[in-house]
This record gives structure tokens, C-alpha cells and sequence, in this order.
């Protein structure tokens, strides 16, 4: 287990990057299909508007992702392990897993348009904004702009000194990342409108990272929530993965759905809405072992494989200290929360959640997982990371902003 990576975007302004653990397989396939629908994880077959998650690797929720060359219904190749990631926006693709494709760079009047993203643990993500038109089960989003994580020997700039900040590239086992968040694309105005900033998007007028310069870039050639693109069943997903135990399970499965309340598979039921502030959270309130209550700033987010919290009144919640488990809390024994989750609309849940040594973790999919918030970023102060954990054995939903789903505008969370 590793502190990787997991993009959260708070506000529509601007990105605030967290990071959190991850561990992933990957492998990638050709095919003549845009159509990747069918049984696998869900233990049946699927709508149209369905595709089967599994959990295969350390609490990282995957799908299999058909692109195609805009256009195309034959040039097309299936890449599998794509983790969900409901913590960011944009579809993000090694360059490895789509190589044979002839995908053209998107460009302005600049230069090649190319997105940096960059990690709390030092590490960065870089490479071109490509056109593709994505297929997931009978849905399909034409011209969606997507980041081609370049790696060795891809034929693109290296990442310049302002998006490297003196780190490395992301170490990944996924295959790329499929960000699922309810904001429709991953910068929105802060990165069209008034000055460029580093680690954003750059515009590249030659074969060298020197020519990489930061740019402005019009939302429609940012990368997009590819949903949000759909036809129909645009407005929102629905993640639902199957009950774990508290000693967990070799591999777990479940079932991404498109669309709130537009079939009979999406509809909200009884789940309780929680809807976004300006900053995009709700508001946590944890009670502590001592019964203390802190406030912390929630999101539900399948792409950290954990929970990440303050345990702000405790001292016994150590952190795990061995190798492969830093960043993790060990407690000598199983700790029960409390905490209640409340939207903007005044709705409240209780959510009642353990926490148990990491160090005896011999599972892939682990609901009782935990690790400390960070406090480095100024911007959140206290934030609660409803990990992939908090997804075991629930339908979340996740409508996008300026959306109606199931009577409610977006963005909100539901479950």
C-alpha cells in the first residue's frame, strides 16, 4: 500500500488538489466494439445504461472504458482497470493504453494544448488534451477533451519545471482515471478567465518542455465529466458496491449507473440528499471516542481508499509507523464512530463507521480502514474524505451541478 493519488475539486473556481492512497492492476485490450456493456461484476446482466464495477486491488473501484477516434465506431480500443473516481473530473488515460490510436492534439491559438495535475506527495501528472468519443455500456460522449498521460517515449514535451515543481510522474498500476465528480469540467472558469496559472493547462509551441508555457483554456476544451455528455442519463451517477466485512473480502463488485431518476434503475428511493455548499462539501460532525464533537468538511469520494479525518480530540488513534503503512491510523483495537453528515438543504445522516489496525489488513476490499486528514492545505482546514470504505454495501448518488436529478438541483450527494 502507497500514498498515491486522488484529485478533489472544490469550488468552481478553482482546483484544490488532495491527495490520498491507492493501489491499482491495469491492462488494456484493442476492439472493434464501442459497446462494453454486459454481466461481470453486478453477478448479471446489465441495462443500457449500466457497467459493472470490481474492486480488484486495494479499495480502487474499476471499469472497463471504450474510446474511439471522434467519429469512429471501428477505430476504437477498450481499455480496462479505469479506476472511478468521484473525487475528480475528466477522463485520464496512460499513453500506453490507448497506443495505436491516431488521436489528434487539441490546440489553440498557443500551441498544443497539454493539463498538468500535480499530488500532495510530490508527483505530477502531464501530458496532451486529445479528442475522443468515449463509449461506456449503450451511453456515448462525442469530442470529449481527455488528458494522454504521456510516458517514456511518447512522442509530446516533457512536463515543464512549473508542472514537475522538482518531483516525479505519478507511479500508476490503473490504467488511467475516470473522474466522476458533480462538477462538469476540472477547472471550470478559474482557468479560463484572468491569469494562467502553473500546474493547470499550458499551450506547447514546440518538441521541448521549455516551449510549455501556462494558458488559458475555454471551458469546452477543458476536460470533461463525460456523463455530463451523455444524450440522456446526463445529470448524475450512482456507485453501488456490495456489503463487506469488517475482516473484508479478496475482491469485491458492484455497478456504476448512469443517470438520476431518468430510468427505473436510477431512481432516488428513499436516499437522504445532501447538497453541495460553494465550496463543494457538507458538513461532518464527528464524534470522538471522548465524545467531543469537531466539524470537518465532507465529500464522498471513490478515488482515496480510506477514510481521512482529524480525530482532533483523541491521542489514541496512532499513526501506523511501519513501511507500507504511513498515512494510515493502527489503533491497538477496533474504534466505533459516530458522525452526521448535513447538506446545505438542512438534510441530516448518521453514519456509524470502525477503525482497526491496518497493519493486520489481508484483503483487497476493506470497509474499517482509516488515515489522518492534512492539515498542510490552508484551503480545506478540517475535511473529512468519505473514502471508497464508506461505499461498501450503499448506493451513493452523485448529481451534477446545475443539474435537476430526481427533483433536486445539483450538485448533490445522496444515499
Amino acid at each position: 500500500m502507497r500514498r498515491t493519488r486522488s484529485a478533489f475539486i472544490a469550488g468552481l473556481p478553482c482546483a484544490l488538489l488532495l491527495f490520498a492512497l491507492g493501489c491499482g492492476g491495469s491492462s488494456s485490450s484493442s476492439s472493434s466494439s464501442n459497446n462494453n456493456n454486459g454481466s461481470g461484476g453486478s453477478g448479471g446482466s446489465l441495462a443500457a445504461n449500466q457497467v459493472p464495477l470490481s474492486v480488484t486491488n486495494f479499495n480502487a473501484a474499476y471499469v472497463s472504458v471504450t474510446v474511439c477516434q471522434p467519429g469512429s465506431s471501428s477505430l476504437c480500443k477498450t481499455v480496462q482497470n479505469v479506476e472511478v473516481d468521484t473525487g475528480a473530473t475528466g477522463l485520464r488515460l496512460l499513453s500506453s493504453a490507448v497506443a495505436g490510436l491516431a488521436l489528434t492534439n487539441v490546440t489553440t491559438s498557443a500551441g498544443m494544448l497539454a493539463n498538468c495535475v500535480q499530488y500532495l506527495d510530490n508527483t505530477y501528472e502531464w501530458g496532451p488534451v486529445s479528442t475522443v468519443d468515449v463509449f461506456l455500456a449503450g451511453e456515448v460522449a462525442q469530442s470529449v477533451p481527455i488528458q494522454i498521460i504521456a510516458q517514456p517515449g511518447y512522442n509530446f514535451p516533457g512536463a515543464p519545471a512549473s508542472c514537475s515543481d522538482g518531483g516525479n510522474p505519478t507511479s500508476l498500476s490503473a490504467n488511467g482515471f475516470i473522474g466522476l465528480s458533480f462538477l462538469r469540467q476540472d477547472c471550470g472558469s478559474g482557468c479560463a478567465s484572468g491569469t494562467p496559472q502553473p500546474g493547470n493547462y499550458y499551450a506547447c509551441s514546440g518538441s521541448s518542455s521549455s516551449s510549455c508555457s501556462p494558458t488559458l483554456v475555454q471551458v469546452e476544451q477543458q476536460l470533461q465529466n463525460p456523463v455530463g455528455l451523455f444524450a440522456s442519463d446526463n445529470n448524475g451517477v450512482v456507485v453501488e458496491l456490495q456489503s463487506v466485512p469488517a475482516n473484508g473480502l479478496p475482491s469485491a463488485s458492484g455497478t456504476l449507473t448512469f443517470g438520476i431518476g431518468t430510468q427505473a434503475d436510477n431512481a432516488l428511493g428513499n436516499a437522504v440528499v445532501l447538497t453541495a455548499n460553494g465550496s463543494g462539501f457538507f458538513q461532518t460532525m464527528l464524534t470522538t471516542k471522548t465524545g467531543t464533537v469537531s466539524t470537518q468538511a465532507g465529500f464522498l469520494d471513490t478515488g482515496s481508499n480510506a477514510l481521512y479525518f482529524f480525530d482532533t480530540a483523541e491521542t489514541n488513534l496512532p499513526d501506523c509507523t511501519s513501511s507500507g503503512f504511513i498515512g494510515f491510523y493502527c489503533p491497538s483495537a477496533t474504534v466505533p464512530f459516530t458522525a452526521t453528515n448535513t447538506g446545505t438543504n438542512a438534510a441530516t445522516s448518521t453514519v456509524s463507521f470502525s477503525v482497526a489496525d491496518a497493519q493486520n489488513i489481508d484483503n483487497v476490499a476493506v470497509p474499517n480502514i482509516a488515515g489522518p486528514g492534512d492539515s498542510s492545505i490552508p484551503e480545506f482546514g478540517l475535511f473529512f474524505d468519505w473514502g471508497l470504505p464508506f461505499f461498501y454495501g450503499r448506493s451513493v448518488f452523485v448529481a451534477f451541478e446545475g443539474q435537476m436529478a430526481a427533483g433536486t438541483q445539483g450538485p448533490y450527494w445522496a444515499y
